[in-house]
């Protein structure tokens, strides 16, 4: 009883299974802006391996990386507990990681931190762990010492040597070398094992050596150990001749006994191997046996994998790689000699540890979704499934009524905000385990959009286009197209949304232009993007270049005529052979042609015409042959250029088929390129008499051909030459030849149901096309029925491409397929597809409209649903109207008209935002239900008042300059206040290139609206910020900067321009005297007529210019419009002179109002006449005032600097003249400036400073100005043992003597003379003191 209750409850989960339809999890997209907002669990992206091997020689690094957000942080378990990294110094973790190093330079032993690491990461969305990380130290433990015997053993007999390498970790490879490290031979008969040890087959007496050694080598430490080598004796059955040794008699022609073959490795008849799934498998059988015996392979009950295995070791190991469960089962290996045989069975089994079937993936949902985590795995023995939630099991994590863990499997349903969490999954046998992290995140994000905003797409006239607008949201939001704003969404016919958002649209033509709106919309907002389309016509070169022969010396002329879009840009580019064209003084290039003048022999070639437009291109090319002069003798073809092909010859039909034909022509003449393709063409003469149409191409040697056609159509064909000039003319067509009739092939496109009114279905496709049809009397038998009703099918007969099927229920949905057929049969039938009848008008409307979090901008949306079945057609969206009743701010006229926004939801409780709302303003609003044809009746209606917001900018600010130290501002009043205006923010600060001063601010009232600042500076700038502020703050800035001053500007020559516009501006200061005879007022075309003005010199005020026009028109009032190129009179100061008194003007005629208004660089001039048109010529004589600002020099910062710097050297100058005669100097009077100039003359010529001036050992230097002191230069020691230098002044020393001056102005020799006492005290200038070291000196 109680099996059969678990087999009925094992049959109901299932059934739930299948039953059971859970939404598709989310897929993130990996762009930035998404992830950067994105709160995900842990992840697990960086671990190390888990037989994790370290040398014991470096550093140990434990490598744990994980991402999520927030950033997780991590803890360590060692051998199943918590790992303290804080209270062992020698163990490290990285910043923002996991990954552990663990350090020896202060002591410690590898050895010591060897066990069994797991890391785990966690933030507050859960904890994911890695994998168990087995940490082992290589080890490369020394050859036991051992003493080896000799092997003494009898020629003819097996030998092995043992190895038996010491157990490294990793194990090492061995491998046998003599002293001479020189590997020993191996061959059939001596080889080593797998094991290491060295077999012999069959001793020979030359294999006696005493230097057999087995070595180790250890991978991570890179060392080689090597054993004690072996002594072999050898004992011969009878003496041995070494010259009578050769390759097939090894034994010297001694009589050696023979032996069949024997297993040295296996022993035994039968041994068994267990390998594991997906490694490899290695099989040896080394047998003994004289004469040496061979090894062949073989699998019982099948054969040897032939691709993956491999014989090594002379046939004596089999090797199989990527070991599956196939390989299992009895190999057997076969010793053979000339003696006998012998066999050894070896039974693999295959064994796995567990691997992935179906690993757990990270699962994103949205609030309220269902989803479900996989993981299955298999193995051998089949391993066992446990699951974990944040690294801790499941059976004892607290129930959760939204997760239902079903063996492999668990399910999620109606999943909730902080339901996130880390699912791990163990697969484990005893061969093994796996590990799999799987978060699953609970995601509430509105919609967004990812790509460019407001992109510019430009295509080509029917191509096939994509519009992209790539969007995100959870729940993952319904995305709708719109065209210009209006219309429902763009879906069929011609366009069609993929689920990525993209919109195709399959032929765009100048009527898709426009502005396409894509909307992602869900219960959490609305998401939206622009694409503007521009749909341009092809670039294609109308006139080609053809192909043409030249004789050298002459030109040749390639054309290349382009037509494309006139808004595109287009460049054109000439190639020859396939590499650009140099264009230089003998190649020229225009717009249309190319021109190669002077033809000569590297001039042939292939000339290529490439045009190209920023989105399309298009090329032609032609060829040029150079010829020499006409040859004499007409008949000498050699020099004839290649040419297109003659037209093929007698065509002819033969093997008569129900659809196909054999058609054979005789190629016509080549003209000296060969015919790489023949073109079949074929007409018929029911659908489109006349019409050739290309049925095939075939390889030029060809001649006959077998010809595939369509049932029930009369044929007649040509065929075209193709060489490598060009195409032939076409060949005179075949005799007609008409297929017999057959059912038809195709099922017609296109096939849907559709309403176009509530009470019916129109089911339409499209017909087959002409060559479709394959036989007389096309019909369409066309089936329906209601979906899942299980009723008979309706069906109807009919030549047309639409019936329509009346009296239907409203929004119900039909099975429809359909069958084309003929009088020779029927097509296959369609698949069935689903229609739905026509729509009617939604009955209920929403109820309980309300808003609620009614903000500046926003307010939240609810209403109460309709039942769906109300809808009474698709169901697409809620539909608010709402419009801005009025503003509370008094007088403010607003616009009424009203908006929409869709909302899509079925929930029960359903809601939106309203957002881009008007701050402080009154609105009403209400709802409908609407389907792809009708709205409901409309719900409540309900008035909100948003809240107080920051204005918008002020309507406009103006920057006038009053003078030269005065700016007036000028500001209008916000557009839209939103709210009750408190006043406006200026802030303004200096500008000095990029640098902006301290700011400074001014709090105006809200009824001013200019301002007047007072410039404390003239030549300095201002840079302006204005806001309006409401309660909530400022609003929008409008910033601009003060106006430049005039003499900022570079003054050059200026030239006037003097339009002819329409003007009606008359001056209300100059009396108008009545005309004798007026004429009617008329617009006369705009003229502009140049003139230019002389260059005006800075010191020249004015320049006077005069203009001449002459009116074409009858007018009252001419104007005239005075441009420079350059700013050089600002617009207060423009002048008018009166006109020259002794123009002779007729009697009567007259010019008065004569008005202008100024500009920044131009003057609007204009004036009334009652000259009758096309009569006279106008003077117009103005000047150009140029006004330099005369800025006092005293107040710029340069003067400044430069008279404080002449005066700090001059106080430098009067300090060291006063310290000098304090200290006793010879500079009375005038000592000063004589030493001043004396400093400039050592200066000059480049001397150092004299050796009095130099620092003294207390850091001080010594002025000595006593030269009764100093010896002469050059002079004996004194009696007190000194000796002091002597001055180099010029007065110390007498006329004569041996000094003199070189070239360069320096003294040399010594000063044999020198002047006494009292002639020197009269001319005390023996030194000038150097203002260098009157600087020191004051230090």
């Amino acid at each position: 009883m109680m099996g059969q209750g678990a087999h009925a409850a094992l049959a109901l989960v299932l059934l739930l299974l299948l039953l059971w339809r859970q939404a598709a999890p989310i897929e993130v997209p990996q762009d930035p802006k998404i992830l950067q907002d994105l709160k995900q669990p842990p992840t697990i992206v960086k671990q190390s391996v888990k037989d994790y091997i370290v040398d014991p020689r470096d550093n140990i690094i434990i490598e744990c990386e994980a991402k999520g957000n927030p950033v997780p942080t991590f803890s360590w378990r060692r051998n199943g507990k918590f790992f303290n990294i804080g209270k062992d110094p020698r163990v490290t973790m990285r910043k923002r990681s996991g990954t552990l190093e663990i350090g020896f330079r202060s002591g410690g032993r590898p050895e010591d931190y060897e066990g069994e690491y797991q890391c785990f990461a966690s933030n507050e969305f859960g904890v994911a762990l890695s994998n168990k990380i087995l940490l082992r130290v290589s080890k490369a433990p020394l050859w036991p010492k051992e003493v080896l015997e000799p092997v003494v053993v009898t020629e003819g007999s097996p030998l092995v040597l043992l190895c038996n390498p010491p157990p490294g970790l990793p194990p090492p490879f061995t491998f046998w070398m003599n002293n001479a490290m020189t590997p020993i031979p191996q061959d059939k008969r001596v080889s080593m094992g797998l094991n290491g040890d060295l077999y012999f087959s069959n001793v020979l007496a030359k294999d006696a050596h005493t230097d057999y050694s087995c070595n180790a080598r250890f991978l991570f430490t890179h060392t080689i150990q090597q054993k004690n080598p072996f002594t072999l004796k050898v004992q011969p059955k009878e003496p041995y001749n070494d010259t009578s040794y050769n390759a097939t008699d090894p034994y010297g022609g001694r009589r050696v006994a023979e032996s069949t073959p024997t297993f040295l490795s296996p022993s035994g008849s039968e041994s068994s191997k267990m390998v594991l799934r997906d490694e490899q498998l290695l099989l040896e059988c080394i047998a003994a046996g004289l004469p040496t015996p061979t090894i062949k392979w073989f699998k019982k009950g099948g054969d040897l994998p032939g691709r993956k295995v491999k014989f090594e070791n002379f046939n004596k190991t089999l090797k199989i790689v990527n070991v599956s469960e196939e390989d299992a089962g009895e190999y057997v290996c076969m010793a053979n000699n000339q003696l006998g045989s012998i066999r050894h069975s070896i039974f693999v089994q295959v064994k796995a540890a567990p691997y992935w079937l179906d690993k757990p993936t990270n699962l994103v949902l949205a609030p309220d979704e269902n989803g479900r985590l996989v993981c299955r795995a298999n193995g051998n023995p089949k391993p066992n499934i446990q699951w974990l939630i944040n690294g801790q099991p499941v059976d004892s994590s607290p129930p959760n009524l939204s997760r239902q863990v079903l063996g492999d499997t668990i399910i999620f349903r109606s999943v909730q905000m902080g339901s996130s969490a880390v699912y791990q999954c163990n697969a484990s046998n005893q061969h093994g385990y796996l590990l799999a992290n799987a978060f699953v995140s609970v995601l509430d994000m509105p919609p967004r959009m990812l790509g460019p905003k407001n992109q510019l797409i430009k295509v080509i006239e029917n191509n096939r286009t994509f519009l992209d607008c790539p969007f995100f949201g959870s729940p993952l939001p319904e995305l709708r197209w719109f065209k210009n704003g209006q219309g429902s969404g763009l879906d069929g016919g011609q366009y069609r949304v993929y689920i990525n958002g993209t919109l195709e649209i399959k032929r765009a033509r100048s009527e898709d232009e426009g502005t396409y709106t894509c909307v992602a919309n869900s219960i959490l907002g609305t998401a939206e993007n622009q694409v503007r389309l521009e749909v341009k016509e092809q670039t294609r070169i109308v006139r080609a270049p053809e192909r043409q022969s030249a004789i050298r010396g002459s030109t040749a002329h390639f054309d290349c005529k382009v037509k494309s879009d006139p808004s595109l840009s287009v460049t054109v580019t000439w190639t020859k052979d396939d590499k650009p064209l140099q264009l230089g003084w003998r190649l020229r290039k225009d717009d249309e042609s190319l021109t190669i003048p002077n033809v000569n022999e590297g001039d042939e070639g292939m000339y290529t015409c490439t045009v190209k437009s920023e989105i399309d291109q298009d090329m032609a090319s032609a060829r040029l042959t150079v010829l020499e002069e006409a040859s004499l003798n007409p008949s000498v073809s050699s020099a004839l250029p290649p040419d297109r092909p003659e037209p093929p010859m007698d065509l002819d039909l033969s093997d008569p088929a129900a659809r196909s034909v054999r058609l054979t022509w005789i190629p016509g003449n080549d003209n000296r390129s060969p015919i790489t393709q023949f073109l079949v063409q074929f007409e018929e003469d029911h659908w489109e008499p006349g019409r050739w149409q290309n049925l095939s191409t075939y390889p030029g040697d060809l001649n006959s051909v077998i010809l595939q056609l369509a049932p029930f159509v009369n044929y007649q064909f040509r065929v075209i030459a193709i060489n490598s000039v060009g195409q032939s003319q076409p060949s005179r067509p075949s005799p007609r030849y008409k297929t017999s009739g057959a059912a038809p092939d195709a099922i017609p496109r296109g096939l849907r149901g559709w309403g176009s009114k509530k009470d019916d279905m129109e089911i339409t496709w499209e017909p087959l096309l002409d060559l479709e049809r394959n036989g007389p009397n096309l019909h369409y038998n066309v089936w329906w029925r209601l979906k899942d009703s299980g009723d008979e099918w309706s069906n109807v007969t009919t030549i047309g491409s639409k019936h329509v099927i009346h009296n239907t229920e409203t929004y119900v949905p039909y099975e429809i397929k359909i069958q084309a057929r003929n009088e020779f049969g029927a097509a296959p039938e369609s698949n069935v597809v689903i229609g739905y009848s026509g729509e009617d008008k939604p009955t209920d409307a929403p109820t309980g409209l309300r808003v609620s979090k009614v903000e500046s901008t926003t307010a939240n949306i609810h209403w109460k649903p309709v039942a769906l079945n109300s809808v009474q057609g698709e169901f697409k969206e809620y539909r608010l109207y709402y419009w801005r009743e009025s503003s509370l701010v008094a007088g403010l006229v607003v616009s009424k008209e009203k908006k929409t926004k869709g909302f899509f939801s079925t929930v029960a409780e359903p809601s939106g935002i309203l957002s881009d709302l008007v701050p402080y303003s009154k609105y009403k609003m209400f709802m409908v239900v609407a389907n792809s044809r009708f709205e409901s009746p409309p719900s409540n209606t309900v008035e909100f008042i948003t809240k107080e917001g920051v204005p918008d900018a002020p309507k406009f600010f103006r920057i006038n300059r009053r003078g030269f130290d005065t700016l007036q501002l000028e500001w209008g009043k916000p557009l839209e206040p939103n709210g009750i205006l408190v006043g406006y923010l200026l802030k303004y600060q200096t500008v000095n290139g990029t640098r902006l001063g301290h700011p400074q601010f001014k709090n105006l009232l809200p009824n001013e609206t200019e301002f007047t600042l007072r410039l404390p500076d003239r030549s300095v700038r201002y840079k302006f910020f204005l806001s309006a502020r409401t309660q909530e703050g400022a609003g929008e800035v409008f910033a601009d900067e003060s106006p430049h001053f005039a003499n900022e500007e570079n003054f050059t020559d200026a030239t006037g321009l003097v339009e002819l516009t329409d003007a009606s501006v008359a001056s209300a200061f100059t009396p108008t005297p009545t005309p004798l005879a007026p004429l009617p007022p008329t617009t006369i075309t705009p003229t502009t007529i140049r003139t230019s003005a002389p260059t005006t010199p800075a010191t020249t005020p004015s320049t006077t210019t005069t203009a001449t026009t002459t009116t074409t028109t009858p007018s009252t009032t001419t104007t005239t419009t005075t441009e420079a190129t350059t700013t050089t009179t600002p617009p207060v100061l423009v002048t008018t002179k009166r006109t020259d008194q002794n123009v002779l003007v007729a009697p009567g005629r007259e010019i008065w109002n004569l008005t202008v208004v100024p500009n920044s660089n131009y003057a609007n001039v204009s004036w009334r006449h009652n000259f009758p048109a096309g009569s006279s010529e106008f003077v117009l004589e103005y000047t150009l005032e140029t006004y330099i600002d005369q800025v006092d020099i005293a107040t710029q910062g340069w003067f400044i600097g430069l008279m404080c710097a002449i005066a700090l050297i001059i106080l430098i100058l009067l300090i060291v003249c006063f310290i000098k005669r304090s200290r006793g100097g010879k500079y009375p009077g005038g000592g000063c400036v004589t030493g001043f100039t004396k400093y400039l003359v050592r200066d000059k010529k480049d001397l150092p400073l004299d050796p009095v001036d130099q620092k003294d050992q207390d850091g001080s230097f010594d002025y000595h100005s006593d030269e009764d002191n100093k010896p002469l230069q050059g002079s004996q020691t004194s009696l007190d043992g000194n000796v002091k230098e002597s001055d180099d002044s010029l007065v110390d020393y007498g006329e004569g003597g041996d000094g003199q001056f070189n070239e360069d102005g320096s003294f040399i020799g010594q000063y044999t003379v020198k002047k006494d006492k009292d002639e020197t005290e009269g001319n005390e200038s023996s030194e000038a003191t150097s203002p260098v070291n009157a600087i020191y000196s004051l230090a």
